[in-house]
């Protein structure tokens, strides 16, 4: 499952590589409404959450469907601006129609909500449709929705004040702190696409981003949970924003009308590199066998040659072979060699990226 933004005959100088100050409070928003998606930042999100004033933490509450599961499009900006103000001010020159629809996603369900059928606002079906999902949601999502569609400017401005007072409150200083990292990260991709092309500037933003150049087309391609296909020369060209608090979540803009945005996590010192979801599934698997568990409890607790293992589990040394090379295929090895033999050990290191559970299973 992926996205793909279709980029064939798009000039490289419409690839837009930038910081923006409200798509990082986007990702600020989701961290301190879903702090188990980043535990690197546990303690900066408990220490923000603490001093957010309680009227402020109430109102948070009250609109955080905007950016906790699914993120409204409006909040990460195809041209960003160089400050807070600039980016709000081009989102106030949205009509109601696409605001609305940005908004409705988020509140009704990112899957269910038929943004590309008549508008809610003017069409009766659309507008009961919308409430319906809404309230199924919840009891917030429904009020929302309600004001939303009954009053589109009195809420933009409800939602345009509550992020500003977010910046006076908390955003500012974070955003000061992150600048020069996005800034330098969005320096060094731009220029990585000038010097070596855009396969390898986008494989640099994440694993889980690829370029597809297959029968004269040029795609990017993003792994996600949804199918989608979306245009990039129609729109303009495409913008990629670099992220300190999205870590490790990649963010697509792709919906009808939008120039299609990417938000990708930056490289951060002593972070381990992310893998691909291929990865994962192919360590997974490996795993899964039986035989290959076995053997992995094995040398999780020391190196061992294929000959020791095949005396262990009573197996031929060739079968031991091959059960080896799906684990070293799958980077859950490391290799030592003493003399003539060659010593295997699980990478515990690695190994324990899957999780603390399967570490704590295989070395007990």
């Amino acid at each position: 499952m992926s996205v793909t933004i279709d980029i064939t005959g798009l000039p490289q100088e419409r690839l837009l590589f930038s910081p923006s100050p409200l798509a990082e409070l986007n990702a600020v928003l989701h961290v301190l409404s879903e702090p188990a998606h980043h535990p690197a930042l546990h303690g900066w999100a408990a220490s923000t959450t603490a001093a957010i004033p309680p009227e402020l933490a109430e109102r948070l509450l009250e609109a955080d469907f905007l950016w906790r599961s699914s993120r409204a499009d409006f909040l990460v900006p195809g041209l960003p601006g160089t400050t807070l103000a600039e980016e709000l001010d081009a989102v106030d020159r949205l009509d109601d129609e696409r605001y609305v629809a940005s908004a409705l996603i988020t509140t009704c369900g990112a899957s269910r909500f038929p943004y590309r059928l008549a508008s809610p606002l003017t069409d009766p079906l659309a507008n009961e449709r919308a409430r319906d999902l809404a309230l199924a949601r919840g009891p917030r999502q429904a009020a929302f929705a309600e004001r939303l569609l009954a009053d589109p400017p009195a809420v933009r401005a409800l939602v345009r004040r509550l992020l500003e007072d977010c910046q006076s409150a908390f955003f500012a200083d974070a955003w000061q702190r992150v600048l020069p990292d996005l800034a330098a990260d969005a320096r060094r991709k731009a220029d990585l696409l000038a010097r070596r092309g855009l396969a390898e500037a986008v494989a640099a933003m994440s694993p889980s981003v690829s370029l597809d150049e297959r029968d004269g087309r040029r795609r990017i391609v993003i792994d996600k949970l949804q199918d989608s296909t979306a245009g990039a020369a129609d729109r303009g060209g495409v913008t990629f924003i670099p992220t300190v608090f999205g870590r490790p979540h990649l963010l697509a803009v792709y919906a009808q009308g939008w120039r299609p945005v990417l938000q990708y996590p930056v490289a951060e010192a002593g972070l381990p590199e992310p893998v691909s979801l291929a990865l994962v599934q192919q360590r997974l698997e490996a795993l899964a066998h039986p035989i290959r568990l076995r053997l992995a409890r094995t040398i999780a607790r020391g190196p061992h040659t294929t000959g020791e293992l095949a005396t262990a589990w009573q197996l031929s040394a060739p079968e031991v072979s091959r059960h080896l090379a799906v684990l070293r295929r799958a980077g859950l090895l490391v290799t030592e060699r003493r003399g003539r033999y060659m010593l295997y050990q699980l990478d515990l290191a690695g190994s324990a990226r899957l999780g603390s559970d399967f570490l704590e299973a295989v070395l007990r």
